[in-house]
């Protein structure tokens, strides 16, 4: 009736709970110095892209387009877990995303006050990604379940931006801005979330979608500002 191992077993199951902590701390480290080095990557192609925002505007933002996607769909699931590649092709991604916010940094720059608009929009993305990712560290409740919603909203906001391309309605891109500004802070939370839970295998995969997120966050937030500036 008494089970000797008893004390063995409850001191290997301190252990590895003990291991995996030390193993999921360790990632998150990991993944949050790849997000920062990949914010300086898309900085650093922002402030280049700004002194060639004339040749990027027009078909070469699509041209810079297909190769952000052939990289994200294509390349980093092939290379996540090759040492060195990984790196190179994840802040190649990230600064070929700062170039292609160029034209809009160089439309807001442009308005009185531009400089600050952008501050503000960053400072608001950076506050809002702090609090959002130490909620989902903290919280208790699972958010798993806004996978496919937050899929489905996407590929919405996605369509209604392609369309905007041709309507060219102000009032429209507001909407979908604003829109963008409350799925990607959602993202945030799932996605942070996800890694918590072991969801990502590799640190470069999920420092690309807290990337993403706080990428395409500071994107709308920088969209509804310079807009509600533009009317007044």
């Amino acid at each position: 009736m008494y089970n000797r191992d008893y004390l063995t077993d409850k001191t290997n199951s301190y252990s590895n709970e003990s291991s995996q902590q030390a193993y999921i701390m360790s990632f998150l480290k990991a993944t949050y110095q790849l997000f920062a080095g990949s914010l300086l990557a898309a900085t650093a192609g922002a402030y280049i892209g700004l002194g060639i925002v004339n040749y990027i505007a027009g078909p070469m933002m699509w041209v810079l387009f297909a190769i952000e996607l052939g990289l994200i769909f294509f390349v980093i699931p092939r290379v996540k877990h090759t040492p060195g590649v990984n790196l190179a092709v994840l802040f190649a991604f990230t600064f070929i995303t700062g170039l292609t916010i160029a034209p809009l940094l160089t439309s807001i720059f442009a308005m009185p006050s531009g400089a600050s608009i952008v501050g503000q929009a960053f400072l608001m993305t950076s506050v809002a990604f702090g609090g959002i990712s130490m909620f989902a560290m903290t919280t208790k409740k699972d958010f798993s379940f806004m996978g496919k919603f937050l899929f489905i909203a996407l590929i919405i906001m996605i369509v209604a931006g392609i369309s905007n391309i041709f309507i060219q309605s102000s009032m429209m891109q507001l909407m979908i801005a604003s829109a963008g500004a409350l799925l990607f802070s959602a993202f945030i939370l799932y996605d942070t979330q996800n890694i918590i839970k072991g969801n990502y295998d590799s640190p470069v995969e999920a420092a690309l979608s807290l990337y993403l997120d706080f990428f395409n966050l500071f994107i709308s937030l920088l969209q509804i500002l310079g807009i509600m500036k533009n009317n007044e």
